[in-house]
């Protein structure tokens, strides 16, 4: 099995060594040996999950509440313009 390591590294914009490159291919080879064992399994009839263990979702009631007065938010502001934050400008 070939393992594209000096690709997958030119993609990500990384520099390898040639010791790297064999560890890396290694570990890489490993993985996808594994990848093609778990392939061997028989899952029919086995409905699909997107996490091992039950999970679920703990979210608040969604009330409204009244907000922070611009006043208070701004009173450290070091520099503002009107209700608004005055920042550098970074595009020219």
């Amino acid at each position: 099995m070939t393992i594209p390591v000096e690709r997958i590294a030119h993609l990500a914009r990384l520099s390898l060594s040639e010791r790297e490159k064999e560890r890396f291919s290694q570990q890489l080879r490993s993985i996808l040996m594994y990848v093609e064992k778990l392939n061997e399994l028989d899952t029919i009839g086995i409905e699909p999950t997107s996490h091992v263990i039950e999970m679920h979702n703990v979210m608040r009631e969604d009330t409204l509440w009244s907000s922070l007065p611009s006043d208070s938010a701004l009173a450290n502001a070091p520099d503002r313009s009107g209700n608004f934050y005055r920042v550098p400008k970074i595009i020219e």
